[in-house]
């Protein structure tokens, strides 16, 4: 029978499961998108929803909740300030899970687990257009003038 046995335990001790839940979801929250294995995001993503579901209560009860779990005050912050007030509406299901192939050691099947409706960043990290990035590149034979050393500088001075 199977009764009782219904939380991943990941073969790990109580402790350093906990541990590792506390690390993953600091930093789910941080850059909204982690990659870890399979077995690791389906045990989190409910504890994900549970804080996403306590930061939208926005009391002083619920902020320590979450700090209890998370242990960075700026995440705490961030995850009150930005991403309850993204939720507001939605009822459950903040999480998503992508499947993104297996891990090349074990072969452990790895995927994306990140917060749905979450702002794509771009390359720079910036959430500027590709019109405002082509704009800041200096044009291009500004670009090969200014690589120049001092040697190639004479060089070809001397063949002008």
């Amino acid at each position: 029978m199977r009764h009782g046995k219904n939380n991943y335990k990941l073969g790990r001790l109580t402790a350093h499961r906990w541990s590792m839940f506390r690390s993953l979801l600091t930093a789910l929250f941080r850059y909204e998108r982690i990659t870890t294995t399979e077995a690791k995001a389906k045990a989190m993503r409910g504890l994900a929803d549970q804080i996403v579901t306590l930061a939208k209560r926005e009391n002083l009860h619920a902020r320590r909740q979450v700090l209890a779990l998370i242990p960075d005050t700026d995440v705490v912050h961030r995850i009150f300030d930005t991403i309850a007030a993204r939720y507001g509406d939605r009822h459950g299901g903040y999480t998503r899970i992508i499947h993104a192939g297996v891990r090349r050691g074990d072969a452990a099947p790895v995927v994306l687990l990140e917060l749905v409706d979450r702002a794509e960043p771009t390359k720079d990290g910036s959430s500027k257009g590709k019109k405002a990035e082509k704009k800041d590149k200096p044009p291009k034979g500004e670009a090969k003038a200014e690589g120049r050393g001092k040697k190639k500088d004479k060089a070809a001075a001397a063949s002008a």
